[in-house]
């Protein structure tokens, strides 16, 4: 067998792990780069809590979820970045024919417009939010997009006097394109992307809103959006 026929049992073991409806609403709601219960999950996807754990055990064995306990609690979330990155583009290629499905609720509808006015990818900002942030970076010449997403020198002394610390990590690079499942267009990610998340949620510039991964500005983070990058507050909200 060759090399690459060596590797088509495992992605096929893959494939298999998310081609399962309560499995990949689990996987989906991970990206908000939190760690969830089994219960939490079972609500979630509606299905028995019996049900989820076995799906979750799937998903850990198989090293896309990993877990932790404390006291009778047993926690999830994705593995790593680089799940979280297979899963939004997974999402991606779907997201047209979601779209074209229209929200059974006014409920529905006010969800999926916050998830698409702004959210969290995992561990760095998307949605409408997101792509204003890319696009102002890279306006002001803070991120290039040629040749790849990467911060310029200007770029890092931006991060620098925002008080944004960059602490790389194993192999995640700097600066790293995510196609946006709503906008159709690259944010962010990265570890740039995952510190400017951080900080705009440990500072306040963004507040977590609803059961799933929308985040709002906040006044305070538009007027700093606004200094800092020149972002007009009205294409935040």
């Amino acid at each position: 067998m060759t090399e690459r026929g060596a590797e088509a049992p495992g992605l096929a073991r893959l494939a298999g792990l998310i081609a399962d409806e309560t499995r990949a609403a689990c996987l989906l709601a991970l990206l908000d780069g939190r760690a969830w219960t089994a219960g939490e999950l079972a609500r979630h996807a509606g299905v028995a809590a019996s049900t989820v754990s076995e799906h979750l055990g799937k998903l850990v064995a198989g090293g896309l979820l990993t877990e932790e306990r404390q006291g009778r609690h047993r926690y999830v979330r994705l593995a790593d970045e680089r799940v979280a990155q297979l899963v939004e583009d997974l999402a991606a290629q779907v997201a047209p024919q979601a779209a074209a499905r229209r929200p059974r609720t006014l409920r529905a509808s006010s969800a999926g417009s916050a998830m698409a006015r702004g959210r969290t990818c995992y561990d760095h900002l998307a949605g409408r939010l997101g792509i204003s942030v890319t696009d102002a970076l890279t306006g002001r010449g803070l991120l290039r997009q040629d040749t790849g997403f990467a911060l310029t020198d200007a770029g890092l002394g931006w991060f620098d006097a925002a008080g944004i610390p960059l602490t790389a990590t194993g192999r995640r690079p700097l600066a790293r394109a995510c196609l946006d499942w709503t906008e159709r267009r690259p944010h962010l990610a990265g570890v740039a992307g995952a510190a400017l998340c951080k900080h705009a949620l440990d500072t306040g510039w963004c507040v977590r809103i609803g059961s799933e991964r929308a985040v709002k500005v906040t006044p305070a983070g538009e007027a700093a959006l606004s200094e800092l990058l020149g972002i007009d507050p009205v294409a935040l909200r």
